[in-house]
């Protein structure tokens, strides 16, 4: 068994304490060349009975750290060098959020040789003076490229600068931007930069890896999708997508048409991803949907097909996600779904990586390229058949109770199961019961006198107890109590706003029935207005009758007998119902010839008729001479039409009404 190129290049360097730059591509073994050289640099209890080290280099302060990007990969990391590390015993620990704090600190109290964390975990615990990183001799930044485009920069730069300045740097990555070059120039002494090529060429993806890349319709991927995944000499499989939304959904909808398939996403707790992880290289689940969390580092044997579900943001995205595949010399299959909108973004990641699919082959699922192409039986549909479903299923894998901390849970966030709550027993305590009070006094008594239909209505008027707040006005009953304080029983009412209006009424109608009938006609509307009574006026008005009849009937000058000019006065729609000013004219014209001629009035009345009115002596009592506006009851179109004297008598006018 030979080892890898980046290996066969790295250990030797490495393990002279020189700092390195690896790279080399997605699975080819680079775990193994920075952790063999960390391990031989640990002193441990080994060492000193073999008499390669002296007792006070031993210490429980870690001696080397590795920091990466994602809890994935931390894992992942800290298994291999696990085994790695068993023949000599040396004590490996993981630190990454989502875990509870107490096993990690308690392991750190006991002693630890290699430490293995993401950025955030790795700055609390030293932040709180858990974790000591003065006795670091090595410090390996994996997957640096990822670490930067996550923004764990400033952080990583804090972690480097807790460690002694002495000390060994290696950074490895299979892509190398400026940022990383920047990053070890900074922190890094003269370092070594190690380019491995492998023996297929100077391609960017390994040429294990077939590729295959279709334009797709988005509502038919997931049938494209199910279809793909019956492909003959299929085993475990991977499916990346964009968004964790998406994640969750396909994962859901493929579980639905028969497939055994996990998710792993942001949105999940730490326990349900690796729960699905752990699924997953055990074979009960053979689908694993996934963001880009679980593009860096997974090493899973038995991976034989990857899809990019949504075309990845570049082409490192794209290089990490079929690198899934077609790891440690095996052969996989990659295939990748474009949409029409992500055209544009393909062909930057074509040409960048120098492959050759810059327009790629509009597919759907029942096109027969994508049967003969990828190997599916004739006939196959969206749906696996039942006989095919054999795997035990994410179900079948416990779920770790990590004692999570952010308030997730063991699967919090979309797509999680649901968790069984236990009922809440029925509430024992008797509720509060609030009493009403005035004045510092209880009213429960008066109220519930109140509402006691048997209590007599002269026992809850006359009863001398704090009373309850009145709900409606009293007007109605201000007369009836007048009438019942003539009466001789003031006490009666005026103290009886228990009860309603209606019981206070009866009561006193018992008391004084006739005075309150009397009352009560003048009481009835509870606003008047007093210019109503203007109307009785009319009847006494005879005081102004003896000069308008005299200067009628006797004298032609009539302006200097005349009485003096009335009072200009508003009258409202009663007063002129009752004055037969305007009827009068009308009704007795054949009367007018038999007595003495009357002085013609200008009575600019728009009810008159229109026809000449000649001059008319009112029988009826006379009413007072006052200009009187009839604009609210005339009649809109006759125009005002005046009185003519007959022709044996000269007319003489008068502006006395004008």
């Amino acid at each position: 068994m030979s080892p890898f190129p980046i290996q066969e290049m790295t250990l030797p360097v490495a393990l002279s304490g020189t700092d390195v730059i690896g790279q080399a591509k997605t699975g080819t073994g680079k775990t193994l060349g920075f952790g063999l050289p960390l391990l031989e640099r640990v002193v441990v209890p080994a060492d000193v009975e073999a008499g390669r080290a002296k007792p006070e280099q031993l210490t429980n302060a870690p001696q080397a750290l590795v920091v990466v990007p994602t809890r994935e990969l931390c894992t992942q990391v800290t298994n291999d060098l696990l085994t790695a590390g068993k023949v000599r015993n040396v004590r490996v620990l993981a630190i990454y959020g989502g875990r509870a704090y107490e096993p990690q600190v308690e392991a750190l109290q006991k002693g630890v040789d290699v430490i293995v964390g993401t950025p955030g975990r790795l700055l609390d615990l030293a932040g709180q003076k858990k974790l000591d990183l003065s006795h670091v001799k090595a410090l390996v930044l994996d997957e640096a490229d990822e670490m930067l485009d996550l923004g764990f920069l400033p952080d990583v730069e804090k972690i480097m600068n807790l460690l002694p300045a002495k000390r060994q740097t290696m950074l490895f990555s299979a892509t190398m931007p400026g940022a990383v070059i920047g990053l070890a120039r900074r922190y890094m002494t003269q370092p070594t930069h190690i380019r491995a090529v492998s023996e297929d060429g100077e391609g960017a993806t390994v040429a294990n890896i077939k590729q295959h890349v279709f334009r797709a319709h988005n509502m038919d991927k997931p049938e494209l999708v199910s279809r793909i995944l019956q492909a003959e000499g299929r085993g475990l499989a991977m499916i990346f997508c964009r968004t964790k939304r998406t994640a969750a959904d396909i994962a859901e909808q493929l579980e639905k048409r028969g497939f055994a398939s996990g998710a792993v996403h942001g949105d999940l707790g730490q326990g349900a991803r690796e729960q699905a992880l752990r699924a997953f290289r055990n074979g009960k689940v053979d689908v694993l949907v996934c963001t880009d969390v679980a593009a860096r580092g997974i090493d899973v044997e038995g991976v034989t097909h990857v899809i990019n579900y949504q075309t990845p943001e570049d082409e490192k995205t794209f290089l990490h996600r079929v690198g899934r595949t077609g790891r440690a010399g095996n052969k996989g299959i990659a295939v990748t779904l474009v949409d029409w909108d992500d055209i544009p973004r393909w062909q930057l990641i074509n040409k960048a990586l120098e492959l050759d699919f810059h327009d790629p082959v509009e597919t759907y699922s029942t096109s027969p390229h994508l049967y003969e192409q990828m190997n599916i039986p004739a006939g196959t549909k969206g749906i696996l058949p039942r006989a095919e479903r054999t795997r035990a299923g994410l179900k079948a894998e416990d779920l770790e109770d990590l004692g999570e901390t952010g308030g997730r849970g063991g699967r919090g966030g979309r797509g999680a199961a649901p968790v069984a709550t236990e009922e809440r027993a029925p509430r024992t305590r008797t509720p509060r019961q609030r009493r009403r009070t005035r004045g510092g006094s209880e009213v429960a008594d008066e109220v519930e006198a109140a509402a006691a239909p048997e209590a007599p209505a002269a026992e809850a008027v006359a009863a001398d107890e704090p009373r309850r707040p009145r709900r409606r006005r009293t007007r109605l009953t201000a007369a009836a109590v007048a009438a019942v304080n003539e009466a001789g029983a003031p006490v009666a009412v005026a103290e009886a706003p228990v009860v309603e209006a209606a019981v206070v009424e009866a009561a006193v109608v018992e008391a004084a029935a006739p005075a309150v009938a009397e009352e009560a006609t003048v009481v009835r509307p509870r606003r008047t207005r007093t210019r109503k009574a203007a109307a009785p006026v009319a009847e006494a008005a005879p005081v102004v009758e003896a000069p308008v009849v005299e200067a009628v009937a006797v004298e032609a000058p009539v302006a200097e007998e005349a009485p003096a000019k009335p009072k200009r006065t508003r009258t409202r729609k009663a007063a002129i119902a009752e004055t037969p000013v305007a009827e009068a004219p009308v009704a007795a014209a054949p009367a007018a010839e038999a007595k003495a001629p009357a002085r013609p009035r200008r009575v600019p009345t728009r009810k008159a008729a229109p026809t000449p009115i000649p001059d008319v002596v009112i029988d009826e009592a006379p009413v007072a001479p006052r200009r009187t506006r009839t604009r609210k009851v005339a009649a809109p179109a006759a125009e005002p039409q005046f009185q003519i004297a007959p022709p044996s008598e000269p007319v003489r006018t008068t502006r006395r009404f004008r």
